[in-house]
């Protein structure tokens, strides 16, 4: 018998002002870091001058619940927006 693997989970967060709400992003990240496999943040560089606006994929391990309160977290920050796709095996 074959064991189920666990569920691919993407989680995209869009920022459109990183510099106004980088801290309370990285402390929703932080807090549920242990549930975040991989992390890749994306952002149009300008030379010396990075965009306001950048956008975070993570790809999450554990429960599709965790995803889905780390959304909501995310969401109630103004000015954020965060999606999520779930992958099922």
């Amino acid at each position: 018998m074959s064991k189920k693997k666990d569920n691919h989970i993407i989680v995209a967060i869009h920022v459109t002002d990183r510099v106004k709400q980088a801290s309370r992003v990285q402390s929703i990240l932080t807090k549920y870091g242990g549930y975040i496999k991989t992390r890749i943040g994306l952002h149009e560089a300008k030379g010396k001058a990075a965009s306001s606006n950048g956008l975070i994929l993570l790809e999450l391990v554990g429960a599709q619940r965790c995803s889905n309160i780390i959304i909501a977290e995310l969401n109630a920050i103004t000015g954020v927006e965060a999606k999520g796709v779930i992958f099922e095996h």
